[in-house]
């Protein structure tokens, strides 16, 4: 999958008429901007970046009467920000590809979903019975499963999508997962093992874990120790240990690095390789 760009040509057009005063010329460049989308938001944003004050100047008042923000940024400064929460960074994370993306939508989506679990649980239960419950909603009616056929598109990592395909990988189905618990009050942690991701659930005496990629399978830290090592990898027990939101953020860009070089989109891959670099400084910066 290619990203979208203006042509030399389109570009060299557009330069040459950013700061024409003419209304009927702004008026149409408004038009066939609005028209254009991510393509020319993003050439907007670069010459809005540009040393050139001028054509900067007015490609920034374009930007402003198109009401097109800056996604990119806006990621770099939740990264920035220290202030980690999983839903706000993974629709974040989502708009630096899908500026446009309705976050409403996708949050009365998840709701949906939790309120469906809400109707089937019977209280008193247990965390596990309430885990059963999701599972049945997620895995069983509304249909949502790991893409083993095409594990690394990279719309696989994406909230918004995994919600609209009802597939994705480890890491965004556990995204997924806990976004439900969370709605529900149950207190769920991400777990990052080397080599694949769960939702462990430590609310009981002896924790237990769920593999949202395999329909929810619960499992106890005895079978993932022999899971991995019949897979000759291996596991320190701190590996079952609860990842925090920067940690699982940082490695849904880590995938997209990946996965955008095997689609052939390098510019989207150095993107994503940028905002891993940007969670890895910051973190050494008030690590220390």
């Amino acid at each position: 999958m290619e990203t979208k760009v203006l042509s030399a040509g389109q570009r060299e057009a557009f330069l040459g008429l950013l700061d024409d005063p003419g209304i009927t010329v702004r008026q149409a460049l408004l038009a066939h901007f609005q028209t254009l989308g991510e393509p020319a938001q993003r050439f907007l944003q670069e010459v809005a970046r540009s040393p050139h004050r001028i054509l900067a100047r007015h490609a920034a008042w374009y930007l402003d009467e198109l009401r097109f923000s800056d996604p990119v940024a806006e990621f770099r400064g939740f990264i920035r920000s220290l202030n980690y929460e999983l839903e706000t960074g993974a629709f974040l994370l989502s708009r630096t590809v899908q500026p446009r993306l309705d976050i409403g939508a996708c949050c009365a989506a998840l709701d949906g979903i939790a309120g469906r679990c809400r109707e089937l649980i019977s209280e008193p239960a247990t965390p596990r019975e309430k885990c059963r419950i999701i599972n049945r909603v997620l895995f069983h009616e509304w249909g949502f499963h790991g893409n083993l056929e095409h594990y690394t598109d990279p719309q696989n990592s994406f909230l918004d999508r995994v919600l609209e395909r009802r597939k994705g990988i480890p890491v965004s189905l556990s995204i997924l997962y806990l976004l439900v618990a969370e709605r529900l009050e149950l207190e769920l942690e991400p777990v990052g093992m080397p080599g694949h991701f769960l939702v462990g659930c430590f609310l009981e005496a002896t924790p237990f874990f769920i593999d949202p990629f395999d329909k929810g399978l619960f499992r106890d830290a005895d079978e993932i120790f022999d899971l991995l090592r019949a897979n000759r990898l291996e596991l320190k027990i701190t590996d079952l240990a609860p990842s925090p939101v920067r940690e699982v953020l940082c490695r849904c860009c880590r995938n997209l690095v990946n996965h955008y070089h095997a689609a052939g989109d390098p510019v989207r891959a150095r993107l994503f390789a940028g905002f891993v670099e940007e969670f890895e400084s910051t973190h050494e910066r008030h690590a220390t």
